[in-house]
């Protein structure tokens, strides 16, 4: 594909995005910007480092903040057990929504992530669970969900790529279902380490759709001694 092919595709699914985005319960579109991490630290373990800024609308009404850390311990190239913290603050009080609170939550969680590849197509199974520590302005508790994420990614040549994902969230409590994400992107590979997405982020929960672009960094470092 050339150059002016990419740029084809990129104003094609934002223009699909558009359509979408007008046919959902919100009016306003929201962004999160994200950075990924996975700091290798021996040939078995690696710390995960994750840093979401999340908004209301594409620059302005803070919603959410979420810090994520972890350690990873690497069984294979195709399987990864982790156990992570993270703390995530929620401001509640955007104007569609004059009832909610402000949030603060420290989380632990459990994860293992599956990889195989089916000729050019890579899949991840990611399968979390997570004990949720929450305390607004009126109340503490606890909650507990476990989640299962679909990822597929598609190289188009050596520097560009598809990515795709669905999630679903399972409350252990009731009401059961908590949400369902679905994700659609372009991406970029700057270096072997660094990557660039852009893409679209449809966050359904019951009674209610918000419409997200996401703008995700992912920099992979290796603390390992050099041989």
């Amino acid at each position: 594909m050339t150059f002016r092919t990419y740029i084809s595709v990129v104003t094609f699914l934002l223009i699909t995005i558009t359509t979408v985005a007008q046919d959902t319960g919100e009016d306003d579109w929201g962004a999160w910007y994200m950075y990924f991490g996975t700091n290798q630290i021996s040939d078995k373990l690696s710390i995960h480092s994750e840093a979401q800024f999340r908004f209301y609308e594409v620059a302005s009404s803070f919603n959410q903040l979420l810090l994520r850390t972890g350690l990873n311990y690497h069984i294979n190239d195709n399987a990864i057990a982790t156990l992570g913290y993270g703390y995530i603050n929620t401001d509640g009080t955007f104007e569609d929504f004059p009832d909610e609170e402000n949030s603060n939550e420290h989380r632990i969680f459990e994860q293992f992530i599956l990889k195989n590849t089916v000729g050019k197509f890579k899949f991840e199974h990611r399968y979390r669970l997570e004990q949720r520590f929450i305390d607004t302005q009126t109340n503490n508790f606890t909650e507990h969900r476990a989640r299962y994420r679909l990822q597929l990614t598609y190289p188009i040549n050596e520097k560009w790529f598809l990515n795709v994902y669905d999630e679903v969230f399972i409350n252990l409590q009731e009401p059961i279902f908590g949400q369902n994400r679905l994700y659609g992107a372009v991406g970029y590979t700057v270096k072997s380490n660094f990557s660039v997405q852009l893409g679209y982020l449809k966050n359904h929960f019951t009674g209610a759709n918000f419409d997200r672009l996401q703008l995700g960094i992912i920099y992979n470092t290796d603390f390992r001694k050099t041989k």
